[in-house]
């Protein structure tokens, strides 16, 4: 047997079979000690790791549940008041329109235009050239007192009746005046005229007024027939007339001091108060001899609504 003394093996370190038993001991015992150090420390990482991913900005885990807005009631649509037995609704041509109790609107119609040229004078004058010219002159001195001045046309066109007076018709508080100029007559003098339906067939004396073509159509009960519509209106329109006729006679030397009533077709489906106003003549040299009425005819319409007004207001 060798020398374990020599050897440094002496001791526990060699007595038989079980002789290192301690020292293994020992190694398993270290081994223990590691493994449960080692998994402590991975522990702890693992939760060092989760913190620092629990605090970084914009992680989902840390953002706040949206704050969902107060509920606010929900608006619940008007409801329609239930209607109560409406009348006997009429059917119409024209229906009963709201009345409008002040006079601030003034329809002016240039007669004629386009392919329409209206009366000729022998030395160029022209009817639809005329009465535009007249029309912007008195609008702009009715747009000076104060009125709302609206032109069935405002140059060369020739609207139908039915369009100028649909315009006319979509206007509350006004009055309707359509310019002529006639073929005859002593020249400077101007006469005013109102529809006249007890004799539909009777013509404008020097026919540039296109008298009616036919006799006014019945219409059912509660409605008026729109080539009648200026039937309810035609005592107020003959009262507009005289007013405007006295105005002419104090400008225009000649004139007639009465108004006359015709079938007048641009009169007859405007359901308003609505004259026509006619100078003469186109048989001019001159036809800035009849537009130079304008200036006199403007002031002659202005006093005449002033006076007319009350009357107006009053009916309503």
């Amino acid at each position: 047997m060798p020398d374990l003394g020599a050897l440094g093996l002496s001791g526990t370190l060699w007595q038989g079979p079980f002789a290192l038993t301690p020292l293994f001991r020992f190694q398993r015992s270290g081994c223990r000690v590691f493994l449960l150090f080692f998994f402590a420390v991975r522990r702890s990482l693992v939760i060092l790791l989760f913190f620092l991913a629990a605090t970084i900005p914009g992680n989902p885990a840390q953002q706040p549940a949206p704050q969902q807005p107060p509920s606010q009631p929900q608006a619940q649509p008007a409801q329609a008041p239930t209607p109560g037995p409406s009348p006997q609704a009429p059917v119409v041509a024209l229906a009963p329109s709201v009345p409008e109790h002040r006079l601030n609107i003034v329809v002016l119609d240039a007669a004629h235009g386009g392919t329409d040229p209206g009366a000729r004078g022998a030395a160029g004058a022209v009817e639809k050239d005329m009465v535009l010219i007249i029309a912007r002159v008195v609008r702009i001195e009715l747009e000076r007192q104060g009125y709302r001045v609206v032109m069935t046309r405002d140059n060369d066109q020739n609207p139908s009746f039915e369009d100028r007076a649909a315009l006319a018709n979509a206007y509350r508080g006004a009055v309707f005046i359509s310019f002529h100029v006639s073929s005859t007559g002593p020249v400077g003098t101007a006469r005013v005229y109102s529809y006249e339906f007890s004799n539909p067939a009777q013509a404008a004396p020097s026919g540039s007024l296109n008298p009616a073509a036919a006799v006014p159509v019945p219409a059912p009960p509660g409605w008026t027939a729109w080539n009648a519509a200026q039937k309810s209106h035609a005592d107020l329109s003959r009262r507009l007339a005289d007013v405007l006729q006295v105005e002419m006679s104090q400008r225009f030397k000649g004139s007639p001091e009465i108004s006359s009533a015709v079938a007048v077709r641009g009169l007859r489906s405007v359901a308003e108060p609505a004259v026509a106003v006619e100078l003469s003549n186109v048989a001019v040299e001159d036809p800035k001899t009849v537009e130079g009425m304008a200036s006199s005819l403007a002031a002659a319409i202005v006093r005449a609504l002033a006076a007319f007004r009350p009357v107006y207001e009053g009916a309503r």
